[in-house]
């Protein structure tokens, strides 16, 4: 007799989603795995752990099982003898999360590895799918992506601050070039190139966008971004959805339309150039009259022209590459970055295993956002650590800002004598032009004298970040606890508040919960100025804490150690436009 079991609700919906997502390529890669056993030395998680269920096969069989019961012929039969199976409750759907979210970056390599040629990534990808229509999936994920559907951007920009924003860049711009003329266009039609780049350019990394606009003036390029449809991130590809894949992709598709331009290029963002090039034209079933490029592509044909010239010597840095998993096994572009960095450093380095067959840096498939397994994900880069500390340089260039996230975080976890860079912020530093003009200099008297609470335990960096700040103008005042920080906002109002996350007693997220649902204080910006526990990890997930946004995000985040120019151009760009 056998045993009757009541399914859930989403178990069944879980299911009945999955048999319609079964076309031919699903097919394929669901049903020629001979679990030969290829793949699992290519899994940095299994590397790390040498725990047999994190090898890919072992995983891809968690989704797999559905289709041994429900599409192969002998599964049909006795579904047990080939590993057929079904799921029943939602605790099911859970561990299927932990499994497809929590073990999986879609990184491709084992996909690299495979003789059968079977896509790990796109059975990983089929779990996240069926899981996330039941509402599903890592709250991380969930937030960014309705982010998307509702502002069109992963961050929430406003239009309003997105072009504030702008406006501020340039002013950064036209200072940097010493030229009246260099500007970042908006909406200006029928240019060579529409720029789409990752919201995190425009809400915590301007320098990167800063130095792509550096490169695109010196280079007389005809180019603009569009004030709607400019986030080339596609947080589609990490949660199998593809409704949401097509609605982003079609919001860049019809700005380059709506402006004219001959081409779109997007940013130095992985799967940005992988969703945006090639996956959200078929999500979205449309035909593009233009062609799609990434940025260090542009830049290449640059140098190799003659349009822009590059003096390796101003960059005096062992520097070593990281492939991005998206851009290089995924995209191809492995060349043009090397090309770039050979003439932007003194000293390049390789990494090995390089180019198709790199590691992933650990936060690719969105994990950047999923709180939830940032102690899995630190810990598993050990092997991204070792690979890194084998080539002894100083800084690490790689062309992805999900990259930037995972390489910083693993860099501070394992205490690597290392920083990261974008390529492009290379390749400006090491650009050869004339200065056009000299920008007056502001006189003492006129410059408004800010006020800045410095919050952190660490009397060191107390000391650093108050100096930094009070050479260039402002007033400071700090605090090393929470009780004394809110001391100090009650005595002297500050403008701005840097803040540590990682505080003994009530952490720095207590503090802003504090400060958020505070009447009196909410409208003072904050500065995130932290990073990882090494004690440990996952604890206070500082970069989770940006994507998951029950109260509103910081204004600004600053990794440590501290990029003091970055720093000072955030604060000053948070300042500049609150007090407009």
């Amino acid at each position: 007799m056998h045993k009757v079991i009541n399914k859930s609700e989403k178990a069944k919906n879980a299911e009945e989603s999955f048999k319609k997502k079964m076309n031919r390529q699903a097919i394929l890669s669901f049903g020629v795995c001979v679990h030969c056993g290829m793949c699992t030395e290519s899994c940095h998680y299994y590397l790390a752990t040498k725990d047999p269920k994190m090898a890919p096969a072992y995983k891809a069989d968690r989704v797999r099982k559905l289709y041994k019961k429900y599409f192969d012929w002998t599964g049909r039969l006795l579904p047990k003898w080939v590993g057929g199976d079904e799921f029943n409750t939602d605790d099911d759907l859970t561990e299927l999360m932990d499994i497809v979210y929590g073990s999986c970056t879609m990184c491709r390599r084992c996909s690299f590895n495979c003789p059968m040629g079977v896509d790990k990534a796109l059975l990983m990808r089929t779990g996240r799918a069926i899981l996330t229509e039941q509402g599903i999936a890592p709250q991380g994920i969930i937030d960014v992506s309705e982010d998307q559907w509702k502002i069109g951007n992963q961050m929430g920009i406003s239009t309003d601050d997105f072009l504030e924003t702008i406006e501020w860049l340039n002013d950064e711009l036209k200072t940097e070039l010493d030229d009246p003329s260099a500007e970042i266009p908006i909406d200006k039609p029928n240019c060579n190139i529409i720029y789409a780049v990752n919201p995190r350019e425009i809400k915590y990394a301007p320098m990167s966008l800063l130095a792509i606009a550096k490169i695109f003036h010196v280079a007389n390029e005809s180019w603009t971004m569009a004030s709607k449809g400019w986030d080339n991130t596609n947080f589609g590809l990490f949660s199998g959805d593809n409704k949401l894949g097509a609605y982003m992709g079609n919001l860049v598709y019809d700005s380059v339309e709506r402006l004219n331009g001959n081409m779109l290029v997007t940013s130095e963002c992985g799967h940005g150039y992988r969703a945006t090039a090639w996956e959200s034209p078929n999500w979205a079933a449309r035909d593009l009259n233009f062609r799609i490029y990434n940025v260090l592509e542009i830049i290449t044909d640059y140098v190799k022209s003659g349009r822009i010239k590059l003096d390796k010597s101003l960059n005096q840095f062992k520097v070593t590459y990281h492939d991005p998993c998206n851009l290089g096994r995924s995209g191809g572009i492995t060349e043009e970055p090397r090309y770039l960095i050979n003439r932007s450093v003194s000293d390049y380095r390789e990494m090995y295993p390089n180019r198709a067959d790199n590691f992933c840096c650990t936060g690719g498939g969105g994990a950047m956002s999923m709180g939830e397994y940032s102690k899995r994900r630190l810990e598993t880069a050990i092997v991204k650590a070792d690979q890194l500390r084998a080539t002894g340089a100083d800084i690490v260039a790689t062309a992805c800002h999900n990259c930037v996230d995972g390489l910083t975080d693993l860099i501070k976890f394992y205490k690597l004598k290392m920083k990261v860079s974008l390529v492009g912020e290379l390749v400006a530093d090491a650009l050869v032009y004339q200065k056009m003009y000299k920008v007056p200099e502001i006189k003492p008297e006129e410059i408004t004298q800010y006020k800045v609470l410095v919050i952190d335990d660490e009397p060191d960096v107390i000391m650093y970040l108050t100096a930094l700040l009070e050479d260039n103008g402002y007033k400071t005042i700090s605090a090393a606890t929470n009780e004394e920080a809110l001391t100090q906002l009650d005595k002297e109002h500050p403008d701005l508040i840097t803040l540590d996350l990682i505080m003994p007693g009530k952490s720095g997220l207590t503090f802003y919960h504090t400060l958020r649902t505070n009447a009196q204080y909410k409208g003072i910006p904050v500065v995130i100025v932290s990073g990882v526990n090494p004690e440990n990890p996952g604890q206070y997930d500082s970069r989770s804490f940006i994507y998951q946004h029950s109260l509103p995000r910081p204004e600004g985040y600053i990794e440590k150690p501290v990029n003091k120019e970055l720093l000072l151009m955030t604060i000053e760009k948070i300042l500049e436009l609150k007090n407009k």
